[in-house]
């Protein structure tokens, strides 16, 4: 039976090693093992699970066109699998027309909302507490938190000084932690 049966692939490493040789089970047990990893990222940043899907359709997709993108030396599989699908939820969030009213805006709160009623009062404080931040604050806010960007791209696009964007983000998030303290 020695060469005939199909090698393990308990571990990553082997199942990279048998996706870079064809092996389409070996991507199917892949799959299994990290979609709900890389869903999760994804619908954490996009709040679509729509957009989370094609996520992660992409995310393999891209691993199975190209195994050798994924280097064992650098780091564990999971963790690699999570960043690309960051970074590929944060492009879809990029590419999203900008939304200039805070009303329509979808806002998480972290609270544990458990009827319609208590879920508007939340957002309706959120929206509350933004609306009476300077605009320079509710801004950056809404440009780290709604688009994704990094500290530094928001600098670059509003031609601030990087401590000053750190520093409205900074104090926009303490109104909203004083608010639902």
């Amino acid at each position: 039976m020695s060469g005939t049966q199909a090698p393990k692939t308990n571990d990553d490493a082997s199942l990279i090693a048998c996706i870079r040789a064809g092996d389409q089970s070996a991507m199917a047990d892949l799959y299994d093992r990290y979609s709900g990893v890389v869903y999760g990222v994804a619908l954490r940043v996009l709040a679509s699970t729509t957009a989370a899907e094609d996520v992660v359709q992409e995310v393999f997709l891209q691993l199975w066109r190209n195994p050798r993108a994924f280097d064992a030396d650098r780091g564990r599989l999971a963790p690699w699998l999570a960043v690309i699908a960051r970074n590929r939820a944060i492009d879809l969030l990029r590419k999203r027309p900008m939304e200039d009213d805070i009303d329509e805006m979808p806002i998480s709160t972290g609270v544990n909302l458990e009827d319609e009623a208590s879920q508007r009062l939340a957002v309706e404080k959120v929206r509350g507490v933004l609306g009476q931040l300077p605009q320079d604050q509710r801004k950056a806010l809404e440009m780290a938190f709604f688009e994704g960007m990094t500290h530094t791209e928001i600098a670059g696009k509003t031609g601030e000084p990087l401590g000053t964007v750190k520093t409205r983000i900074r104090t926009g998030l303490l109104a909203l932690r004083k608010a639902f303290a």
